[in-house]
């Protein structure tokens, strides 16, 4: 008989999931696990949302656990369906989608929601929240179309929501009900500094101002104050705090408060179910940061794994915020009392504001902005309630008590933190951590410190202090090391990576790995997709490509939604199509009960929301190429309908445009790659903001590199003008290839043009034979592509793999 007990995990967030990670370590086969998450989106880092919003990151890039994660630990997981039901009788949970789950231990980590002011107008089109990945996209869409965005809200999250608009190219104001910034987390003085630091940066504020009602017919148009005033927006974010889902334990009898009641080792008030995150509320308090959820985490995973574990008694928690130029920190009780005794100094020149705030001779809060150097080393003092009298100049300043020379050197301080200081709060991540990676891992670069325990992979910000214990503990000669490789599995970066490659002969991932000597012998899902691309790109004669290292998009060749069902994009080349297609395109649609078909911006029809197995059966019936609109790969080319019907076109761009989408249609690049053909200067298919863009002039063609019309919009700059179509083609290909040998993996043309510079590259081509060369690479790997859709289609073992297993969701695979 089976000892394995079966574990329900309520949601696929960060404390729930560090909670998984931690019982797998401590007992791995102890457990048959399933998880469930009202997201269709892995596990993946909420905090740099903010980051993604503002352009600095992308999504794929905050995923901690990708799909793969779950499906080596064995685990059963139900992406986008939430469980409505509880029956802790029966010891079962009920999903959305019907889905019964036994179980002998159930978390609830069904975290928070964001508040909404239950103000007239809170519920009309383009007021939302800032939580989750989905009001991300949302904002990314609204500043595609609307120009107006205001922030209710002051605070941490609201700051980071305006920055990111601000990125997005709105004009943004912040409405906070209260007289300075982030009131919950500094003074006044720092207060004011921060809005004059961000006002310089572009963001309005309105403070001291109350929201009355929110305007508009369908759609938000303004917002109204109590003072009657009134403030013209078209999308409003509300970021005026969280609260814990807690619906759920409710109906099944759980005691709840705030949050779902639980004691120091995250029992609930019925047996077998606990609770972590921030839905719990642990001695009257829910937590809303993430280091006091990882300290919930690994109580409840010592628990469960029968490991001897002193109780959850608390968090003294500090803020950090995630805003580009801007550096303020605060911890523990920051605001002066009659009992209370506080050191400050403020430098308004140079933009510096620090102060301690002493109690009994104790050190219980600190701010810091613009210099937030000492944030841990004053956070580890709050924490251990060491005795400072007598030293708080010195620990404040720098200077010894004497008010001569300097205060301890970074290698003293780093010494003489304490083992169990967090050294990441985003991650949890202690002193002791770090040094047991570096000492008996062989962690010894930063990137390997990052791969190895998830210090400073998040927003980045204990990055200076995870040097300085690196150096701490392998020594001065680990200065030279603290470089960044492509990822925290290697030191080497791209071009050490295929130049090695192409002198010692590498032909598979798995030999790259072993003998560029990579920390984790399986790697990563960063490096193992640029690896499976710089292999393919160097050996395209010889390499097999890797299907179990790319992402989910490209293994099964459609573009997955946000509920969990796929999109089909057939090719049409140069946005021209025929009745037989149309019919055909509508036929299957209504076969399948398609539900909804879209034309695209690069002049495609999207068939949306297909359920995985039904993939092939739909490839099969269109008969049609893929259109690539999933990976990283030539995804379209534009066209106007140049002088074949317009009175302003100069040259044939659809002909030209199906002549280049034809030749490329199947080429895979570091990222993906759009172009667009413009039969005349007025420049109606938009190719000065594509990857390349052609663009016809009176006797010649213009080719327009390195645009892009996304988030980052990229004008393009002129490689060259040619006055022939081979011309043109020559160009194309002699560009395409060059960036295809020398980009970084998941590099756009945008960016590695800004790297290199557009001088260089015209350089590279300048020569025509050296065009030549890469012309003949380019249709050499060309030559050996074949179209994923009809070869699925016809292999029944590939197309096995669309078939889903009983009870598990397509997008877990």
């Amino acid at each position: 008989m089976s000892t394995t007990k079966k574990l329900v995990l309520v949601g696929n967030g960060m404390a729930g999931i560090r909670t998984i990670e931690h019982i797998l370590k401590l007992a791995p086969h102890a457990y048959e696990i399933t998880v469930f998450g009202a997201e269709p989106h892995p596990n993946y880092n909420r905090i740099m949302l903010s980051s993604v919003l503002a352009g600095g990151t992308s999504i794929e890039d905050i995923v901690i656990n990708e799909w793969s994660w779950y499906e080596d630990n064995g685990i059963r997981v139900y992406p986008g369906d939430p469980v409505i039901r509880i029956d802790a009788e029966r010891k079962e949970v009920v999903s959305q989608a019907g889905v019964r789950a036994s179980y002998d231990e159930l978390i609830l980590a069904t975290g928070s929601q964001a508040f909404i002011l239950p103000i007239p107008g809170a519920d009309k089109e383009g007021v939302i929240g800032f939580r989750d990945i989905k009001d991300c996209e949302t904002m990314m869409a609204a500043s595609q179309k609307y120009r107006k965005a205001a922030v209710i809200g002051g605070g941490l999250l609201g700051l980071e929501a305006a920055r990111g608009l601000l990125n997005l190219g709105m004009d943004v104001t912040v409405i906070h009900i209260n007289g300075h910034l982030m009131d919950r987390n500094l003074d006044l003085p720092a207060g004011l500094m921060l809005q004059r630091e961000l006002e310089e940066q572009g963001m309005k504020f309105l403070l001291n101002k109350h929201t009355e009602e929110i305007t508009g017919k369908h759609r938000v148009k303004s917002l109204r104050f109590t003072d009657q005033t009134v403030l013209e927006t078209d999308l409003v974010v509300m970021a005026v705090g969280i609260r814990p889902q807690v619906e759920l334990a409710r109906q099944a009898g759980l005691d709840v408060s705030r949050g779902v009641i639980v004691d120091d080792y995250m029992n609930t008030s019925i047996p077998g179910i606990s609770a972590v995150g921030e839905c719990a509320e642990h001695r009257g308090i829910a937590y809303g940061l993430v280091a006091p959820l990882y300290e919930q985490g690994m109580v409840l995973a010592k628990r469960l794994a029968g490991a001897a574990t002193e109780g959850y008694e608390g968090s003294v928690t500090s803020t950090k915020l995630k805003v580009s130029g801007v550096d303020v920190f605060s911890a523990g009780q920051f605001k002066d009392a009659a009992d209370t005794r506080s050191i400050r100094i403020q430098d308004d020149v140079d933009g510096v504001y620090k102060k301690m705030v002493m109690k009994d001779g104790q050190l219980i809060g600190a701010v810091l902005f613009g210099d937030t150097s000492d944030g841990a080393s004053l956070f580890s003092l709050i924490k251990s309630g060491e005795n400072i009298s007598g030293r708080e100049k010195e620990i404040l300043l720098g200077v010894t008590a004497g008010g001569s020379g300097s205060g301890p050197s970074v290698a003293e301080r780093m010494a003489a933190m304490p083992d169990d200081e967090i050294v990441c709060g985003c991650n949890g991540i202690t002193k002791a951590a770090i040094g047991d990676a570096v000492l008996n891992k062989g962690c010894n670069t930063l990137g390997a410190i990052k791969s190895c325990t998830k210090a400073s992979a998040s927003c980045g910000g204990c990055k200076p202090i995870v040097e300085s214990l690196l150096v701490h503990y392998a020594g001065d000669a680990a200065l030279e090391q603290v470089k960044e490789g492509i990822c925290g599995c290697t030191s080497y970066d791209r071009d050490e990576i295929v130049a090695q490659i192409k002198e010692m002969g590498l032909k598979t991932v798995k030999e790259v790995m072993n003998v560029l000597g990579w920390n984790e012998p399986e790697g990563c899902s960063k490096c193992r997709p640029s690896l499976n691309y710089y292999l393919g790109m160097i050996w395209p004669a010889e390499y097999e490509d890797e299907r179990v290292s790319k992402f989910t998009n490209e293994r099964y060749h459609a573009n997955i939604q946000k509920d969990g069902t796929y999109s089909v994009i057939p090719r049409i080349y140069g946005g021209v199509t025929s009745p037989a297609e149309l019919i055909k395109i509508a036929t299957v649609a209504e076969k399948y009960d398609v539900p909804m078909v879209k034309f695209t911006g690069g002049q495609r029809l999207d068939l949306l929301g297909v359920q995985k197995e039904n993939l092939p059966k739909i490839w099969e019936e269109l008969d049609m190429p893929s259109g690539f609109g999933y990976g990283k790969a030539l995804r379209t080319v534009k066209t106007c309908v140049g002088n074949t019907f317009c009175r302003f076109g100069t040259q044939d761009s659809i002909k030209m445009g199906i002549r280049l989408e034809k030749k490329l249609d199947k080429m895979v690049a570091p990222a993906k790659v759009k172009l667009a053909v413009s039969g005349c200067p007025r420049n109606c298919a938009e190719a000065t903001i594509k990857d390349l863009g052609v663009v016809a002039i009176d006797g010649a063609w213009e080719l327009h590199v390195g645009g892009n019309g996304g988030v980052k919009v990229r004008a393009a700059e002129l490689l060259c003008t040619v006055k022939t179509d081979a011309e043109v083609e020559e160009w194309t290909y002699a560009y395409l290839q060059y960036y295809r040998e020398n980009a970084r993996w998941n590099e756009r043309t945008a960016a590695w043009i800004e790297r290199v510079g557009l001088d260089h590259v015209k350089k590279a081509l300048e020569n025509r034979e050296d065009r030549l060369a890469l012309v003949e690479r380019l249709e050499l790997t060309l030559g050996r592509t074949v179209d994923p859709w009809k070869e699925i289609i016809e292999d029944e073992k590939l197309r096995k793999n669309f078939t889903p297993l009983a009870g598990t969701q397509p997008a877990a695979h």
